[in-house]
């Protein structure tokens, strides 16, 4: 991995590693337990540019690319994965389609204040009958003058329980099919917009996941991002470089289960030497860390081919179906590697089994990742 990082991805990795280690992993446990999202660390985050990593400086972000983004995310993640989770879905599918498909106005209106962390981005896609189908979605927006009236039932979204802006996708033309679905961005207070309760999740507890609805929501043509029936093309393009934050959030899942199964099998002691000494430990440990490796290496070759300006999507549906993958395996031996200890919460491996297994769910399936893998392959 060396051989992608220049000095200043270093000095990156270094500078939040550290922090990580220093501020959210000491609170890491309590927060999961508690169901709490940590303001105070995450005000912190923010005033280091963790809430604008790639946006431009002259819109009040940090300027840096995208492998000193997955390295941000990846060290972060190894520490909390639901604030991992917390700074990808707000860079990447919230700011991302903002930069990339809004015009200067809605640059300056909503991007320095997500660059910042003073509001929180969210995507606002799933509904309870559209998940991996997208173009099945039935929220709606409906001309009125210069103003739309919105409904919708988003389910399941990220960062939901603190998010102010949230890019809602909604038909502006329920007879068009695909081609009739658009992106209207939604800010929190607007009259008819209701957040609903967190959802009591298995893993990513730390993170405010929720419904949010909109009730005959009044939301101005300005906040229309690009134009009507663009909608699905800015929702891939969201979800090809999401796909790259929660494979890099996968890999810090991953690695931190892997430092703590070799933590504890050097420390164990059975048949009178540690358990690391014993063959079919040392095969776990083995099989773990070449496959931690290998998901980062296609992590990286993602976020590079992206910051080369290079098409970057089956390499980044590869590296996500690999970290996900690789994240619920390494974290399934650290377990097995504990014994009767890794299902207790008194040790981090459980926490990392649980929050390992919603990242082959979120951000695209598995299986729709292999269905994109290989359309690609076959074309």
């Amino acid at each position: 991995m060396e051989i992608f990082l220049t000095e200043k991805h270093k000095i990156v990795r270094h500078a939040v590693r550290d922090f990580a280690r220093r501020e959210i992993l000491p609170i890491a446990k309590d927060i999961d337990a508690e169901q709490r999202f940590p303001w105070e660390v995450v005000d912190k985050m923010a005033s280091l540019g963790y809430f604008g990593i790639q946006v431009p400086k002259e819109l009040g972000g940090a300027g840096m690319d995208t492998v000193s983004y997955i390295t941000i995310i990846e060290e972060i993640s190894k520490a909390s994965a639901s604030l991992g989770l917390c700074l990808s879905v707000h860079n990447s599918v919230a700011i991302y389609p903002i930069l990339t498909f809004g015009n200067r106005q809605q640059h300056e209106k909503f991007v320095p204040d997500l660059a910042c962390g003073k509001k929180i981005g969210a995507f606002c896609l799933t509904e309870p009958n559209a998940g991996s189908d997208a173009s099945a979605i039935e929220a709606t927006a409906i001309r009125d003058g210069d103003h739309y009236v919105v409904n919708a039932n988003k389910v399941f979204v990220t960062n939901g329980g603190v998010a102010q802006t949230c890019l809602i996708f909604v038909r502006t033309d329920p007879a068009a099919g695909p081609k009739g679905i658009s992106v209207i961005v939604a800010e929190k207070g607007t009259p008819g917009f209701v957040v609903g309760e967190i959802e009591n999740l298995s893993g990513m507890r730390a993170n405010p996941v929720c419904s949010i609805r909109l009730n005959e929501c009044r939301i101005h043509e300005s906040n229309l991002l690009a134009k009507e029936g663009q909608g699905l093309k800015i929702g891939l393009a969201a979800l090809d470089t999401g796909r790259i934050g929660i494979a890099a959030q996968a890999v810090g899942i991953a690695q931190g289960a892997l430092e703590e199964g070799i933590k504890y099998a050097k420390e164990r002691i059975q048949f009178n030497v540690p358990i690391a000494k014993h063959q079919s430990i040392q095969n776990m440990v083995a099989d773990m860390g070449t496959q931690v490796e290998s998901a980062r290496l296609m992590v990286y070759r993602a976020a590079l081919l992206k910051d080369m300006g290079q098409p970057f999507s089956k390499e980044a549906a590869m590296a996500k179906l690999m970290a996900s993958e690789t994240a619920s395996r390494v974290a399934d031996m650290a377990v097995q590697i504990h014994g009767g200890y890794g299902y207790s919460k008194s040790y981090p491996v459980e926490r990392y089994y649980r929050d390992a297994r919603i990242t082959r769910i979120y951000e695209g399936t598995s299986e729709v990742h292999r269905m994109v893998i290989a359309r690609s392959l076959l074309s």
